[in-house]
């Protein structure tokens, strides 16, 4: 059943991105291990996302212990994955600016296998309700009781959200708590659902630190050349979507245009997302699917 607001192109490029998606999942038990280096990690799943078609819709995060979400490791960072974590992985893939996000917990202690059996519940519950019609807040309702039923605290200020073509955040979310979110969802529209659980004596909330993933705020204000240059490849590269300086800097410009990098973050041209931690370092797990919504239900991309 196809959807009515999606062409049949637009529909398949979903789906291929979904395909992509859940063939890198399949691969992550390979490499997501206790003393791992986490940039590795993170290069070795943005470069799958390449070999299978795709590109990366955002540098991949990993989120250990009680980092909720948005870290993905700078150049040089020889941070390993710690014995005894809770590690989440998050993933997007696009094909031509059509997203399918998508993230999965890793348990490396026993204590906190519960977080992410009530993270994939939650999802699940929420991928078999949502339908065309409902109101944003009765998944939050869903995803709140399904938690509640493991004795453990959803993150109530982080949500799903509403995706567009080369738009991760398309300006509707999805609560994880109930609310008083009254946005319809539509047929046709595609969203991640995408459940954070925290222990019960958790905040539940969480706060920013200084992060490494960047967005393009602005196109004017800068005046020396490499600035100009490497913006302009911002632009033309990543139409939008978040990007990392290590995918720049060091990639496709040498070393020697750190200062143009420098300029573009002074001038305010770009700005880093802040990294989302729990509110009290409680651990954190997640469980994350992309769906396009049918009449009766939905599509599960990965």
């Amino acid at each position: 059943m196809t959807s009515g607001a999606l062409s049949g192109q637009e529909y398949e490029k979903y789906r291929m991105a979904g395909r992509i998606a859940s063939k890198v999942k399949d691969r992550l038990r390979e490499i997501v291990r206790e003393g791992e280096p986490v940039l590795e990690i993170c290069e070795r799943v943005e470069g799958w996302i390449v070999e299978l078609g795709g590109r990366p819709a955002f540098p991949c995060n990993i989120g250990i212990n009680e980092v909720a979400a948005h870290f993905t490791p700078g150049p040089g960072d020889e941070t390993r994955i710690p014995e005894n974590s809770i590690v989440k992985l998050d993933f997007g893939v696009h094909v031509d600016g059509y997203i399918s996000d998508n993230a999965v917990t890793y348990v490396f202690d026993p204590r906190y296998e519960y977080l992410r059996i009530a993270a994939d519940e939650a999802l699940r519950s929420a991928t078999e309700a949502i339908r065309a019609g409902l109101r944003a807040s009765d998944i939050g309702a869903v995803i709140e009781r399904e938690i509640a039923k493991y004795g453990c605290k959803p993150v109530r200020d982080l949500t799903g959200h509403k995706m567009e073509r080369y738009t991760i955040h398309a300006g509707k979310s999805l609560p994880n708590v109930r609310s008083i979110n009254g946005n319809r969802i539509l047929e046709g529209e595609v969203y991640a659902i995408e459940p954070f659980v925290t222990i019960p004596s958790g905040a539940g909330t969480v706060v920013g630190r200084d992060g490494q993933i960047y967005r393009l705020v602005k196109e004017k204000g800068v005046k020396g050349d490499r600035a100009r240059e490497v913006l302009d490849f911002i632009k033309r590269e990543y139409r939008g979507l978040p990007f990392a300086q290590r995918w720049i800097i060091g990639a496709h410009f040498p070393m020697d245009y750190m200062g143009a990098w420098r300029e573009l973050l002074e001038k305010r041209c770009i700005a880093p997302y802040p990294v989302l931690v729990e509110a009290s370092n409680s651990p954190v797990a997640q469980s994350e699917h992309t769906v396009i919504v049918l009449r009766d239900g939905c599509e599960v991309l990965a």
